[in-house]
């Protein structure tokens, strides 16, 4: 079978471009430049992909009138939601611009930014409120940005609304210095081992959950393996009689 070429570029299979992840604009805030497949510095890559270089860039606050899921311009079901929350927080005498530190529309996606201490309150206001009622947390992942500083460890809810058929996410920060962040296992049960997990590999302190301990490493484990400052080594298995050195000691690439 003769290879389909594309017109556009010569040599180039035809739907290469659709093959390739849409790509931020350039606009957003810059923390940083990763080197390698995952940005580790401390060790040997042995991915294959240590000449990569990248731009960190975290999307900046979105401007109204935010649109909705389908991509559409104009006041939308975006909009919707940032006004109802909005309001309910002015009804509990809490000042939206306190409390939501940028919104943010990328990749059809609406996430809020919330001040860490004010997080439980959204999330009740968020699940309770008539006009929001999103009753399911799908849980919380870590993210770890060495470059952020002042604010290295991200901790990202996802929220589902049965009732209303929508999907919002809440971002919140904390230092390094101060990884602590308010649980809501109150507000939503099922974040309790997902709490526990975020803990376990970012090093994310739930205050207030009922029983922070690791999930998957060892209690005594040293270090947090998911954060990016974590070394790339391992531990050597032993297999059959054979020992298999860990990762960062066959052989590098670099």
């Amino acid at each position: 079978m003769s290879e389909q070429k594309n017109p556009e570029g010569p040599g180039e299979p035809a739907g290469q471009e659709e093959a390739v992840p849409a790509q931020r604009e350039d606009t957003g805030e810059v923390i940083g430049t990763r080197r390698g497949m995952f940005g580790a510095d401390n060790g040997g890559d042995t991915t294959g992909y240590g000449g990569l270089v990248r731009t960190v860039r975290l999307p900046g606050a979105s401007s109204r009138p935010y649109g909705g899921p389908d991509a559409s311009e104009g006041y939308g079901e975006f909009d919707e939601i940032a006004d109802e929350l909005e309001g309910a927080l002015d009804e509990q005498g809490l000042v939206p611009e306190n409390v939501i530190e940028k919104t943010v529309v990328d990749r059809a996606e609406l996430t809020f930014h919330i001040e860490r201490g004010a997080l439980p309150a959204v999330a009740r206001i968020l699940r309770d409120d008539p006009a929001l009622r999103f009753e399911l947390c799908t849980g919380v992942s870590g993210v770890h940005f060495p470059g952020d500083t002042g604010r290295e460890l991200h901790a990202v809810y996802h929220l589902r609304s049965i009732t209303h058929n929508r999907l919002v996410r809440l971002e919140v920060s904390a230092p390094d210095a101060d990884p602590h962040l308010p649980s809501l296992v109150e507000v939503y049960p099922t974040n309790d081992w997902h709490e526990r997990e975020t803990y376990d590999f970012f090093g994310i302190v739930f205050d207030g959950h009922p029983a922070l301990t690791r999930i998957m490493m060892p209690d005594d484990w040293q270090g947090f393996p998911q954060r990016k400052d974590y070394p790339l080594g391992g531990i050597p298995v032993e297999y059959k009689g054979a020992q298999i050195p860990a990762p960062d000691q066959r052989r590098s690439y670099s």
